[in-house]
């Protein structure tokens, strides 16, 4: 069975006792290039639309809808990196409240 990405859910007595580290390693690292591909995306997607405000205010740019376009682009991936923040803020407030 080829599960992809997606890790099968496993009972808690089927789990080790103990977490290596370069298992924890890699779940931070693969959350932290979530955020980072986020950002990365605001950043380049922002500055697409920037050159094509500045070929429509000079002149130089035959299509006007693609101005339109990157300004949705923008701000779709500002809206990704928003509800990323936010579920990420709601995950770790869940966890505080959880007693142990």
């Amino acid at each position: 069975m080829d599960t992809g990405f997606i890790t099968p859910i496993q009972l808690w007595g089927n789990l080790p006792e103990t977490v290596k580290a370069s298992q924890t390693e890699e779940s931070n690292g693969m959350f932290k290039s979530i955020f980072e591909n986020a950002v990365n995306d605001v950043t380049d997607t922002q500055k697409t639309l920037e050159q094509q405000q500045y070929l429509l205010s000079t002149g130089q740019i035959d299509d006007v809808h693609s101005v339109s376009i990157a300004a949705s682009e923008a701000q779709l991936s500002v809206d990704m990196l928003v509800q990323l923040r936010n579920k990420a803020i709601e995950s770790y407030n869940e966890l505080m409240r959880i007693s142990l």
